[in-house]
């Protein structure tokens, strides 16, 4: 049987934050991209101009170049805006920077959007740099990946590797306030998709994360372990070639005041 009640994932902090660099082209591979619908209902189907803060490796920059939007990609690990900016053809301009002291002028874009990376910013410094940057009626538009926990393995897998701050956040940012005095309270949608990975890769998807990415090298062991006896053991996936994991996006969008 695959055990249970490895700790979860810490709350934010520095070595947290830029950690992900050691496994960017990891990290790149086996972490799910955003719904298409989920970016036009953000930010609309009119090509504008957005700044993708916390950008990582690229994966929500490269959809919104996808969707017809001039991007420009902020990001502090230097590794991650390495993979980001030659992995990712159209892109209007890149600069290493953090939420807290954006690289660009006093409105400079129609939005600003963040994947994946909202909770690792200080809001009390980033959101006045976020509308400090966007434009009179721009949006604040961060998405959150999160893993369907209805679904029994899934749920198994958070047993093991535990939730992220992320996560939580997801859920909590659409209050009334989350954002600040600058900002309309958000509206919120759940898009629903899926990723397909065979045993390793789903061991590599747990290896991107900063839980295994910050841990020493017997509890990186002893996650790697788990998660294999998951897959072995567990009905939904022994004896598998390949599986989806199901994923619950969340979307917000917030008016600039």
């Amino acid at each position: 049987m695959y055990c249970k009640g490895v700790d979860s994932e810490t709350a934010p902090s520095p070595e947290h934050a830029l950690s992900f660099g050691q496994a960017a082209d990891c990290y790149d591979t086996v972490r799910p991209s955003y719904p298409r619908e989920a970016l036009a209902w953000m930010l609309g189907d009119e090509p504008i101009d957005v700044a993708d803060v916390g950008a990582g490796t690229g994966l929500l920059t490269r959809a919104l170049i996808a969707a017809g939007h001039r991007v420009t990609a902020i990001e502090p690990d230097p590794r991650m805006l390495d993979a980001l900016v030659s992995g990712s053809a159209g892109l209007a301009a890149s600069h290493r920077g953090t939420a807290e002291r954006l690289p660009l002028p006093d409105g400079a874009v129609d939005a600003v959007t963040a994947g994946q990376a909202l909770h690792w910013f200080d809001r009390e410094r980033a959101l006045p740099e976020f509308r400090r940057v966007l434009r009179e009626g721009g949006v604040l538009a961060p998405i959150w990946n999160t893993r369907d926990e209805t679904v029994d393995w899934v749920a198994a897998l958070t047993d093991i590797i535990g939730s992220s701050t992320g996560e939580r956040i997801a859920r909590e940012a659409a209050e009334p306030g989350f954002l600040g005095p600058g900002f309309a309270d958000p509206e919120v949608r759940i898009f629903r998709h899926d990723k397909t990975f065979d045993g390793p890769g789903l061991i590599r998807l747990v290896q991107s994360r900063s839980v295994y990415l910050t841990a020493d090298d017997d509890r990186r062991a002893a996650l790697t372990a788990a998660v294999q006896a998951l897959i072995a053991d567990h009905p939904a996936l022994a004896g598998r070639d390949a599986f989806s994991m199901p994923y619950a996006t969340y979307a917000l969008r917030a008016r600039r005041c």
